[in-house]
């Protein structure tokens, strides 16, 4: 057991939050969860605190959750993180990294101008370029720039009315701002979660989707599933995850009839699907990871 005090930045009850905490109780012998709704940040101090513990006494820190839902304020929860001095106390993966992929709209333009294939997709606020560009897809997902397994997200179908179609739109953008709308692909019952530590491939999952489903999201009846990516699909998955720098994420890839597309880089990397659908606990491996980087066995 090492004496190096790793903090976990999460949210106390939520699964994921819970098993890395686990993880590190087991090889720290101390478990704390750090809740960024609650820091104090003292300028004059140069300080941040949370419940009167200094997270700059930390070895380490492990960024899980920043928030219960996807919104622009997790980029000023980051933020804060900027006060903690990285040559004194290393964080997992940086604020920095993390707060490029946060908003989707970022994490696109960048996997755009990597040469990375994705969907065809239009991003605009205006309501009649969306509206053409379902009727040019045939159908389509529309999503939020701050969202994550698939909430908020919605299916358009071209072949509905057109009133229908425009009052859809009309009501996404009155909630969100921006239209996101990327082309529905034909995809074989199942898209691929592929993991990355240090940058080192570690394992993929599928998501399968339930009957009749447009989305293979588990909160929608989606299942998990060892993954099978081929190496082209592998190839694209490792370039884009390159792109970020962070020290765990999973790709969101899938294998179509015209080849590998990837639909996004995630800002934390999940656990769930390699737990039930590879009986890999990544939270474990994440923790002996961090611990490496440290320096200490």
């Amino acid at each position: 057991m090492t004496k190096l005090r790793i903090g976990v930045i999460g949210l106390s009850g939520k699964w994921s939050t819970e098993l890395l905490a686990d993880a590190v109780y087991a090889r720290t012998g101390q478990r704390d969860i750090i809740d960024l709704t609650q820091v104090v940040a003292d300028l004059a101090r140069g300080s941040l605190h949370y419940q009167q513990r200094n997270l700059a006494d930390y070895d380490a820190l492990i960024i899980k959750k920043v928030s219960e839902q996807y919104q622009p304020l997790m980029l000023d929860r980051l933020a804060l993180l900027r006060l903690i001095s990285p040559a004194k106390t290393r964080i997992f993966s940086t604020p920095d990294a993390i707060m490029r992929l946060v908003d989707r709209l970022a994490c696109t333009l960048t996997l755009k101008q990597a040469g990375i294939p994705m969907p065809p997709t239009l991003i605009t606020e205006n309501h009649q370029a969306a509206f053409e560009a379902v009727i040019d897809y045939g159908q389509a997902i529309l999503k939020p720039l701050y969202s994550t397994k698939a909430k908020g997200m919605e299916y358009l179908d071209a072949r509905q009315p057109s009133k229908k179609l425009r009052h859809q739109l009309d009501q996404f953008h009155r909630q969100y701002g921006f239209y996101y709308v990327q082309k529905k692909l034909d995809l074989p019952g199942q898209d691929l979660g592929v993991m990355f530590l240090g940058g080192e491939y570690q394992g993929s999952y599928a998501r399968l989707s339930p009957q009749n489903g447009w989305n293979t999201s588990t909160a929608n009846g989606g299942k998990y599933a060892p993954g099978d990516p081929d190496d082209a699909t592998l190839a694209i998955a490792q370039q884009a995850q390159a792109l970020f720098q962070l020290d765990y994420t999973t790709v969101d890839m899938a294998q179509t009839e015209d080849g590998p597309v990837c639909f996004e880089v995630s800002a934390f990397g999940g656990f769930k699907g390699a737990y039930e659908g590879l009986n890999i606990n990544m939270a474990q491996r994440y923790v002996d990871y961090v611990i490496q980087q440290l320096g200490t066995n």
